[in-house]
């Protein structure tokens, strides 16, 4: 087993909060509540996006986001990447070389800050992913403060090890940092502050969140937000380390567990029925001032665990329509919108052609439904939630949202087989994607075909 020596430093760890400056003059309203609870993230892979792989080349596409009613960007890291030990001809964007530039194959500082004012301008919010739990071995700490690492018996840095296993994570390319090194945590709490106030970006995503002890947050996000609202997104869920204490020092966080599901029940090995047990868990367990992130893919799941395609086959529309319409934040990874079907390559240069199809549609009129729509905002001031039953649970999932009058009523056929059934519910309604008229009976028989759903506005 390996033995790992902690190096403390001794000093009492207090906030040093920024400098009294000038308000950031921004064109848009800070970020709040409401603002991200009728919210939807996208996931911006800057290197594989485009051809180019830059933000200016990001930037021309930032009005199509905004048709899918966008709200929220989150970057894949944008620092420079460590080329010692890297993985592949690029390497890996979570080794990160120096904490405060940007990688120059994705441009310059004023190219990111041109983008950032461009998404403002939009209407849209930037928030950059954050890795705080390790950097690559070219960072200046490696040389400069060997302390603010983990060091194994022999004094050597090691690369993260699982908390789980005691074993390494095969994550070479990275050096473990020590959080009992409090002069560490104040170096990389500035490098935080430096983002929000010199490019005035809206946050942060928080790459294994559950990796990191919780004063650092508590103190850290004190720091950020005396300068301005923060969105702030954990990679992590009430299952991790820290649980709901930890979740609940967040705007959002995951729902992994409802995502592995979800590709369970595309694949036959799970039903409705346990989607419903998991929605209602999530709820009971989280409360309603936390929010989750729905989705289908993100960059992890793309690269090394399939396409939507290979995950999901036909389940894939269905599984989209409930990321927007369930309690939660909804997520869109770069290229989804296009109907992407390859597994992006991590560690060197990608792309996938811009060819606009069914999912692009889906996704602008999913994203209008989502912002506009009352009862399907999130969080503490969202719509209420009421699983429908049906006489085909195991096969055919249903609820109502509701808030100041708007209602939706989703069904959703969760299986490869024609369903046929009742449901005790009666109204006259609307179908949202046509506006045609839908009558719902407690005496009508529904059938739906497989992996069908229907989303009904009351009229």
């Amino acid at each position: 087993m390996l033995s790992l020596f902690v190096f403390s430093c001794k000093k009492k760890e207090t906030a040093r909060l920024p400098e009294p400056k000038a308000p950031i003059e921004e064109s848009l309203e800070p970020i709040n509540a409401e603002i991200i609870s009728k919210a939807v993230l996208y996931e911006a892979n800057i290197r594989q996006y485009s051809n180019e792989g830059s933000f200016n080349a990001f930037a021309e596409d930032l009005p199509v986001l905004k048709k899918m009613g966008v709200k929220i960007i989150w970057l894949m890291p944008i620092n420079p990447i460590s080329t010692t030990k890297s993985k592949g001809p690029l390497g890996s964007y979570y080794a990160v070389s120096d904490y405060t530039k940007v990688n120059p194959e994705f441009g310059s500082l004023a190219d990111f800050k041109s983008l950032v004012n461009k998404a403002h301008e939009l209407g849209m919010y930037v928030i950059l992913d954050w890795v705080p739990g390790h950097t690559g071995w070219d960072h200046v700490w490696i040389k400069e403060h060997s302390d603010y690492y983990l060091k194994n018996r022999r004094g050597e840095i090691i690369d993260p090890i699982d908390f789980r296993t005691g074993k390494s994570f095969g994550w070479t390319d990275v050096a473990d940092l020590n959080y009992d090194n409090l002069e560490m945590r104040e170096a990389l709490r500035q490098a935080m502050v430096y983002w929000v106030r010199e490019t005035a970006i809206d946050g942060y995503r928080i790459d294994q969140a559950y990796a990191v002890p919780q004063e650092f947050y508590d103190k850290t996000f004190e720091a950020l937000k005396a300068i301005k609202p923060v969105f702030l997104l954990a990679e992590t869920d009430i299952y991790h380390p820290g649980g709901l204490e930890l979740v609940s020092k967040f705007d959002a966080s995951y729902d992994w567990p409802g995502y592995q599901l979800s590709k369970e029940i595309a694949q036959g090995r799970k039903n409705a029925s346990d989607f419903s047990r998991h929605v209602l868990n999530t709820i009971r367990r989280y409360g309603p001032e936390n929010i989750v992130v729905n989705f289908v893919t993100n960059h992890d799941e793309n690269s090394w665990n399939g396409t939507l395609e290979e995950s999901y086959g036909a389940a894939a529309e269905v599984f989209m329509a409930l990321d927007y319409t369930l309690p939660g934040m909804p997520l869109i990874y770069s290229g989804q919108e296009y109907d992407l079907n390859k597994r992006l390559r991590f560690f060197e240069k990608d792309s996938f052609p811009k060819t606009t199809g069914k999912t692009m549609e889906l996704l602008q009129q999913l994203g209008a439904l989502k912002n506009n729509h009352p009862a399907l905002e999130s969080g503490a001031v969202g719509g209420s939630f009421e699983v429908l039953p049906t006489s085909k649970p195991q096969q055919v999932f249903a609820f109502k949202r509701g808030k100041e009058g708007d209602t939706l009523v989703v069904m959703a056929n969760l299986s490869k087989e024609y369903a046929q059934f009742t449901m005790p519910y009666d109204g006259n309604l609307k179908r949202y994607f046509d506006f045609k008229a839908q009558k719902l009976s407690t005496s009508y028989q529904y059938d739906m075909k497989p992996w069908e759903f229907w989303i009904l506005l009351k009229e």
